[in-house]
């Protein structure tokens, strides 16, 4: 009965460690660039936006001058994560969804 527990755990170990390893000869592939050819963003191109009442082609269009790889509206009463994402544009609203502020993150 031992042996069989011992061939069992030794059995699992190997199906863990074979699980780590790689077997593509092909290296790892660049990330998907953004219409700006970076997947950064630049808020700075994104100001634009800034008095315009937010919609989903203005986010779409800040998203693409921006370079980002994705947008979001952020109202005032909104919950955030605190986690920076260089390819994310963020457009700060007002409570009358008037975009104030654009910045990353």
């Amino acid at each position: 009965m031992p042996l069989k527990f011992a061939s069992l755990g030794a059995l699992m170990a190997a199906a863990m460690l074979a699980g780590c390893s790689t077997t593509s000869s092909e290296s790892a592939k660049d990330p998907v660039a953004s219409d700006a050819g970076h997947g950064r963003c630049e808020a700075k191109a994104a100001e634009f936006a800034i008095g315009k009442r937010a919609s989903p082609e203005l986010l779409e269009q800040a998203r693409a001058k921006s370079g980002a790889q994705n947008a979001r509206f952020l109202k005032p009463t909104d919950m955030i994560t605190l986690e920076y994402r260089s390819d994310r544009l963020n457009l700060n609203t007002d409570n009358n969804l008037v975009v104030i502020r654009a910045n990353c993150g």
